[in-house]
């Protein structure tokens, strides 16, 4: 900086320093390589032969540095690059799948990987950008950014209400073959209600269990037991009268759904219009859930 404003006081100004001040640090600088840089004179500041090498090098580091810098903010706005993500199976198979691929399209410079699970898996450790995930998140150094609720429904098959006749109270539960669905580490076998202000719990028990929402489908459909699962899984058969809705009284639980990602300042641009993008297919198939 004194070298190209070839002044003390102008290096100075420019640097938001003392002239003073200025000329101690470069004092200072000499005294620890034992080595002069300047020539000073009433009149003129020169470079010595070995202020000239230096002022070289530190130019040419000065303008390496200012690229690197360059360049890895370009990552914050950039449409470019790979992005991981983990998504739930039910989400993945309804439309999200879909959903990110034609975002991939429409941003041919970005490769997406997809990953198609239920477990929380640990973001940083996978090296994961992106999840989207239902429930509560314990993991406080996460950001959660809320896409949509998720609504529960109890239900079974026309053959198994011939069979077996069907509940109208949660207590009734307990006479029942309960499908349980076990993707999360509670909740399969405790099924939740509310009514009005009043809320209650229903220890299940049944003869299948799965952490799979298409198996638990399947299961619901053949007649083989009552389901207690979300709505977006079985949206169509409710339509076609292939499952029956029990207990519409009683609301069973609703569950948040997130898109999830490790805390960070600065969230790239692609990974801000993917996650609107995924809002907006969930929006989209709101009734669904």
């Amino acid at each position: 900086m004194v070298v190209e404003a070839k002044s003390f006081n102008k290096a100075a100004t420019v640097a938001g320093m003392s002239t003073s001040a200025l000329s101690k640090r470069i004092t200072k600088l000499e005294a620890d390589i034992k080595v002069q840089l300047l020539y000073r004179t009433t009149r003129r500041i020169t470079l010595t032969e070995a202020g000239e090498r230096l002022y070289l090098h530190a130019k040419d580091l000065n303008k390496q540095v200012s690229n690197a810098l360059g360049e890895v903010s370009s990552y914050s706005s950039s449409l470019s690059g790979h992005i991981r993500m983990t998504i739930p199976t039910i989400s993945g198979e309804l439309f999200l799948a879909e959903a990110i691929a034609e975002f991939g399209q429409r941003y041919p410079d970005i490769s997406i990987e997809v990953r198609l699970e239920n477990e929380f898996v640990d973001l940083v450790k996978e090296g994961v950008d992106l999840a989207i995930r239902t429930g509560v998140l314990d993991d406080s150094t996460l950001i959660a950014k809320p896409l949509i609720t998720s609504h529960w429904i109890v239900c079974c098959s026309p053959k198994y209400i011939r069979n077996y006749g069907q509940p109208t109270v949660p207590e009734e539960l307990t006479h029942h073959n309960c499908l349980a669905y076990t993707y999360q580490n509670q909740g399969g076998y405790e099924w939740r209600f509310n009514q009005g202000d009043n809320r209650q719990q229903v220890k299940i028990s049944g003869s299948f269990a799965t952490n799979n929402s298409q198996a638990l489908r399947k299961a619901v459909l053949g007649g083989y037991g009552i389901a207690y699962i979300p709505r977006c899984s079985v949206y169509d058969d409710i339509k076609k009268g292939d499952l029956i809705v029990l207990l519409p009284d009683y609301q069973p639980r609703s569950l948040g759904v997130y898109a999830v990602y490790p805390f960070t300042k600065h969230l790239p641009n692609k990974i801000k219009l993917l996650i609107e993008h995924i809002k907006q297919g969930y929006q989209q198939l709101s009734h669904y859930f």
